[in-house]
């Protein structure tokens, strides 16, 4: 059974940490990041081999990282999700891989790894590292399963002040969508996206705030402030390890959200094309799989790693899946770009209450 365990001076790091944080290290190799992946243990083979762990720099979602680096922001690695990268590629931040200095490019799962829109030109440009479900997570000392059967809890008047969802226009949409009856995204028609508009509408109705990362959500269910929430694995790893009455249901009438983050090589990127490559080959190393499926309950794109884990270990941190799961999942695949900023647009809209 693989267990997790948060050690103190990563979880202080991980609560204290804001957007345009910057913890400085290694000078040569700077990663622009979502909080908490400055976690050691993630990349210990590169520590080892420099003495140093990268410099890194934080974003609070995709939309605000790819603001920042077309403004002129200057890192060598980046951290997207799948929806983000074509467009990332398309505004020219993203160089091509050489992926002939990927040490285990070949034990990538090859249906993340091989997606069309992660490349061009016959050229690759993003290394999957983690992938996860985002779907309902609650505290059992306020709701039942069977409370939570229908992703329409989230609309309910009684939940009022007590729903949580992540500030990602992603996972926003990918519930929005569910809800109402969509559970491929790329497919959606304008009247499907105005539904789904409307039904994230009636939530923020119900949302006491929109979380910013997983420290932040497990602080407002630890106390039962919020019982209801939209939420990545790590959540449902983390707390319930931790003791907490919380659960997950995969298995809504609706279904849930699954998703695929990498590292990506950032355009005219200052540091070290050498440390650049010794990161990713840390981050595919079987060790760091089992640390990231272990302790934060994701899944890692090394699937000769993966495929060597107990089945009881993945179910236990709700990386199980089955037929009936994976038909009504909605996959965060890219989208075209005219849907994207009118979600991103959209989304800033309701969350100021219009």
């Amino acid at each position: 059974m693989i267990h997790f365990t948060k050690t103190a001076t990563s979880v202080v790091a991980a609560l204290a940490l804001t957007t345009g944080t910057v913890l400085a290290a290694d000078p040569d190799l700077t990663i622009f990041d979502w909080a908490g992946y400055e976690d050691p243990e993630f990349f210990k083979a590169y520590t080892a081999k420099h003495g140093d762990s990268p410099t890194y720099a934080f974003f609070g979602d995709e939309e605000e990282a790819f603001q920042k680096l077309r403004s002129g922001f200057k890192a060598d690695i980046a951290h997207p999700c799948s929806q983000s990268v074509p467009k990332w590629i398309e505004a020219g931040l993203l160089a091509p891989l050489d992926t002939s200095r990927i040490d285990r490019w070949d034990e990538l799962e090859t249906s993340f790894r091989d997606i069309e829109a992660f490349q061009k030109d016959g050229e690759y440009f993003f290394v999957p590292v983690d992938w996860g479900n985002t779907l309902v997570t609650y505290h059992t000392e306020h709701l039942t399963e069977a409370d939570v059967q229908s992703l329409q809890a989230f609309t309910d008047p009684k939940h009022a002040g007590r729903v949580s969802i992540g500030d990602n226009v992603d996972d926003a949409y990918a519930l929005g969508f569910l809800a109402t009856g969509v559970t491929d995204w790329t497919t959606a028609t304008d009247e499907d996206f105005k539904k789904a508009s409307d039904f994230l509408r009636e939530v923020h109705k119900n949302v006491r705030t929109y979380w910013a990362d997983g420290a932040s959500l497990a602080q407002l269910m630890q106390s039962g402030e919020v019982y209801l929430s939209w939420a990545w694995n790590e959540t449902y790893s983390t707390m319930t390890y931790e003791g907490h009455p919380i659960a997950i249901n995969k298995n809504t009438d609706e279904g849930v959200s699954a998703w695929v983050c990498g590292y990506t090589k950032l355009t005219d990127a200052p540091g070290s094309e050498d440390k650049f490559y010794d990161f990713i080959n840390a981050w595919l190393e079987p060790e760091t799989a089992n640390y990231l499926v272990g302790y934060w309950g994701y899944g890692h794109g090394n699937a000769t790693a993966m495929s060597a884990m107990a089945d009881a270990d993945l179910a236990a941190v709700g990386l199980d899946s089955n037929d009936q799961i994976r038909a009504k999942t909605l996959w965060q695949a890219p989208v075209n770009s005219d849907l994207r900023e009118k979600m991103i647009a959209e989304f800033e809209l309701i969350k100021a209450g219009f």
